[in-house]
């Protein structure tokens, strides 16, 4: 065997498993990140049905004619709001995420006063309507719970991923950028305060 042949084998094999290496990074980490961006598209979609139920929600009170119109206007102005404040899932950033849950912050907040004046209701808490649009709205809550569960859990692996020596050397270069994790209100680790002081 040639001498010259020895160092172009090794060469030609540190290429091999330089290419083999970057390959398989960059494969798994496009498909954590679609596992991850498709959860996100999760969430969303439970905010929206959120949203749609809250429009007959506010069509069924408005119905109630006495019932106050301040409260009303806030909560339509709550959902304008939420259903304006959208993000590009490619950029999934700590900034755009706190701006996203603070539209969806105000609007929850508008609806828990909406459902706290329904109590001084009797006919409208006795509609069929209005029950079972509120009954859908709690499954709604529970499912926008479980999909804010699953996007965090899917940003895990993605994140861990690209941010592991040696990876994270391949994710920069590569453009590979860590996602945020929806994140609990801020104030949301103390207990509300609840007035029933009409």
């Amino acid at each position: 065997m040639k001498k010259w042949l020895v160092p172009v084998i090794i060469i030609a094999l540190i290429a091999i498993a330089l290419y083999s290496w970057g390959k398989n990074f960059n494969n798994t980490a496009v498909e954590l990140k679609e596992t991850a961006t498709r959860s996100w598209g999760d969430v969303e979609s439970s905010y929206q049905r959120r949203n749609d139920l809250i429009g007959n929600l506010v069509k069924t009170v408005q119905g109630a004619a006495d019932f106050e119109r301040t409260t009303l206007t806030e909560v339509i102005e709550a959902r304008a709001k939420a259903t304006s404040t959208t993000i590009d899932a490619n950029n999934l950033s700590e900034e755009n995420m706190a701006q996203f849950q603070q539209a969806q912050s105000g609007l929850s907040g508008a609806l828990s006063k909406l459902l706290v004046s329904v109590e001084r209701y009797p006919e409208l808490k006795a509609n069929q309507n209005f029950l079972e649009l509120q009954s859908q709205l709690e499954g709604t809550e529970n499912r926008i719970n479980v999909a804010r569960d699953r996007f965090n859990a899917n940003v895990e692996p993605y994140n861990k991923h690209i941010k592991t020596f040696p990876n994270s050397i391949l994710a920069g270069l590569f453009n590979f950028d860590d996602m945020s994790y929806y994140k609990a209100d801020a104030g949301s680790e103390n207990a509300p305060d609840v007035d029933f002081d009409f």
